[in-house]
């Protein structure tokens, strides 16, 4: 019955926001705005670029319902998918009523040196994606229209909270997560969204913070977010399965595979050749990783297996995602070999396995994203020289955000796990997770 109640003031709550966005201003309304260039400087081959880029981040999604869905046990696969399909829906919602606000919006922060650094977005904005219309911003993806830069920044946003399933799979209630996602989104991904990736974001533009396509803002933060909600839940009573679907997992690394060019080479947010080398460092890295991963298995005494081929290939797009746009193709090998065998080692420690992370999504997405970040440092080239380059200065501020960013992820998405345990429990009853949460929670079986 309590239950049932929380569904009903849920659907209610939907209900307002949606009346709400009724009365809000028009989106189209933008032309007398300062903010904005005219029409006619747009680039149609950017703007078909960023379109095709869009579709292809989206279609990540999906892949990650397959990658994850093959690896569980066969009661949990339709629940371990929903909860990456899911996503879709409440984040691209939560993005367009608050999200790109916050993430966007005018810089809220501290003025150092007389420069105003921004925290977090004014959540007004943007709201309900006003003055999100056709017009380009100056100052954020000038060649495109801006409500086009908006859709695009709402998959990077959507697929975040998705990769986290992977790690509290087989255990936790769907309505629950339903709940974390939206204050994950609200609390974690768009304040670092904000100081990464905003013009005068505090990590990114004071800092130097280099993330070129989201392995900060999306791998880390879902990797700590995960651990956090690992050590939360608790571990599965039941936690040795053999993966129900391989050929799921394999489908779902090609989705992945495919949607990431998108992902990196789509955040040149132009078509130029540095989304060129973007597109060519994120798959040589990729297949760096993958041959780096099955053969290290075979080192280690382990066969040879799909599974390690489709998860070494996953940890090579994780690792290179800080930093497609700045480093030449010799390196991005360097970077798949070395994220591969870090992320290899990580996985099969013993005190990472005790915690019970369902499908490895730290070891996989935490540490990759840290790899990537810290090579970064070292390889980038471009404005604020690396330490490769001649540069320390960066580097230094790579290891302080580093620390600042694990802090800030791990330790909000564990208050955010506490807090939604308090509100609706995080975890199923035993007799439900035996059942399997294919039927318990969803009625419906594979």
């Amino acid at each position: 019955m309590k239950t049932e109640k929380r569904w009903v003031v849920s659907f209610t709550l939907i209900t307002l926001v949606a009346l709400l966005g009724l009365g809000w201003p028009s989106s189209s309304n933008v032309s007398n705005s300062s903010a904005f260039n005219p029409i006619e400087t747009i680039n149609f081959a950017d703007v078909a670029w960023l379109l095709t880029a869009s579709c292809l981040v989206l279609l990540m999604t999906p892949g990650l319902s397959f990658f994850y869905g093959g690896m569980v046990g066969k009661k949990n696969v339709i629940s371990t998918m929903l909860k990456s399909f899911i996503c879709l829906g409440v984040v691209s919602l939560l993005w367009v009523v608050v999200g790109f606000s916050l993430s966007f919006g005018n810089p809220i922060g501290p003025t150092i040196a007389g420069t105003h650094y921004g925290i977090v977005g004014n959540p007004f904005d943007f709201t309900y994606f006003n003055q999100v219309g056709m017009l380009p911003h100056k100052t954020m993806a000038s060649s495109i229209p801006f409500i086009l830069f908006a859709l695009f920044q709402m998959k990077f946003a959507v697929i975040t909270p998705a990769i986290i399933t992977g790690a509290l799979a087989e255990r936790i209630r769907f309505i629950s997560f339903l709940l974390f996602i939206v204050l994950f989104t609200l609390f974690i991904y768009a304040p670092l969204c904000h100081m990464i990736w905003h013009p005068n974001g505090l990590l990114g533009s004071y800092f130097g913070v280099k993330d070129f396509a989201g392995g900060t803002v999306v791998h880390m933060s879902a990797g700590f977010a995960a651990l956090a909600g690992v050590l939360v839940l608790g571990k599965r009573k039941n936690s040795e399965h053999i993966p129900t679907n391989i050929p799921f997992v394999l489908l779902g690394t090609g989705l992945l595979w495919f949607g990431w060019f998108g992902f990196n080479a789509g955040s040149a947010l132009a078509a130029n050749a540095t989304a060129a080398m973007a597109f060519a460092t994120t798959t040589i890295c990729s297949a760096s990783a993958m041959m780096t991963w099955v053969f290290y298995d075979r080192l280690k005494g382990r066969k040879v297996s799909a599974l390690g081929a489709c998860i070494g290939a996953v940890v090579g797009l994780v690792v290179i995602t800080p930093a497609a746009g700045y480093i030449t193709i010799p390196q991005s090998i360097f970077f798949g070999f070395i994220g591969a065998l870090v992320s290899n080692s990580m996985m099969y420690w013993k005190k990472l396995k005790e915690i019970d992370d369902t499908l490895d999504v730290f070891a996989c997405h935490g540490v990759g994203g840290i790899m990537g970040m810290l090579l970064t440092a070292v390889f980038a080239n471009g404005t604020n020289a690396s330490l490769l380059h001649g540069g320390t200065t960066v580097f230094i501020h790579h290891m302080t955000a580093l620390l600042l960013v694990s802090v800030f992820t791990f330790g909000g998405a564990y208050l955010l796990f506490r807090l939604t345990n308090y509100i609706i429990p995080l975890r199923v009853s035993e007799e439900s997770e035996t059942m399997g949460l294919d039927w318990s929670q969803h009625g419906e079986k594979f």
